[in-house]
């Protein structure tokens, strides 16, 4: 599929970079943007060639304004329930998508990231944000709630319900710093210096057992919704022993190299 509105490229064996790119309209989320992150992250699923995955916005504006409202109002119009539900469903489960896909994210975000740019940015693994990064969940300002595009199930989790809370009612915006006291970024960063911060955290990432990084995303991800100890221990305890038999079986020299 040739990509328009995003960009993908290689920025070294095993690290890829995916860019948002509609600069012009503050890289917002059109139809035909989603079709294309939709097939992407499909694409990702099994790619086991990239082991790291940086995710940005291209231009100077800022990371992503969410959802192009100006083509989504004419589109809304048009559709009856079934095909507004039908694409609600769409848009919400590219969150989904990077999720599911076994390549550490890390998301380098500048300017704001609105709406859904702030939820592509909750659903990244790694949050590296320049000192004029600012985000809002957005959605309860243009008359929608402000549980939307898996905000709700990722904020409370990064960063506790209670500001969550106020967050997601307030649809108000959150500095880089405040982003930075509440733990919901990993690196804050002048803006001259973002590129080569995601970039030097994805060399490190992609400096580990391929399979490692796989696992333990996963291990992460599975141990949020667990219900209890007992489940992640034994999906530690699974992940543990695999990464060991591959190493002991000595199948490839890279995986075998770190026992």
């Amino acid at each position: 599929m040739d990509y328009e509105t995003i960009e993908y490229r290689e920025l070294d064996p095993g690290i890829g970079e995916i860019a948002l790119n509609r600069p012009r309209r503050y890289n917002s989320i059109s139809l035909q943007m989603m079709e294309e992150l939709e097939h992407f992250w499909q694409q990702r699923q099994h790619d086991l060639e990239t082991h790291v995955l940086i995710l940005s916005g291209n231009g100077d504006r800022g990371f992503c304004a969410g959802l192009d409202m100006r083509e989504a109002i004419k589109r809304y119009s048009d559709m009856d329930p079934d095909h507004l539900y039908a694409f609600q469903a769409r848009l919400a489960r590219i969150t989904l998508a990077m999720r599911r896909v076994p390549q550490p994210i890390i998301c380098a975000v500048h300017g704001p990231a609105v709406g859904l740019g702030f939820s592509f940015a909750l659903a990244s693994d790694i949050r590296v944000v320049s000192a004029d990064a600012r985000f809002s969940s957005a959605y309860i300002n243009i008359g929608l709630g402000g549980a939307d595009m898996a905000c709700s199930y990722f904020l409370p989790r990064i960063i506790g319900s209670g500001r969550a809370y106020e967050i997601m009612l307030t649809g108000d915006f959150l500095s880089a710093q405040e982003a930075m006291e509440l733990g919901m970024i990993s690196r804050l960063v002048e803006r001259s210096e973002l590129a080569g911060t995601a970039l030097g955290l994805a060399k490190t990432l992609n400096s580990k057992n391929p399979m490692g990084l796989r696992l333990t995303k996963e291990a992460i991800n599975m141990s949020l919704d667990a219900g209890g100890l007992e489940q992640v221990l034994s999906l530690e305890d699974r992940n543990q022993t695999i990464l060991v038999a591959r190493g002991m079986l000595g199948r490839n020299e890279k995986t075998s190299k770190y026992f």
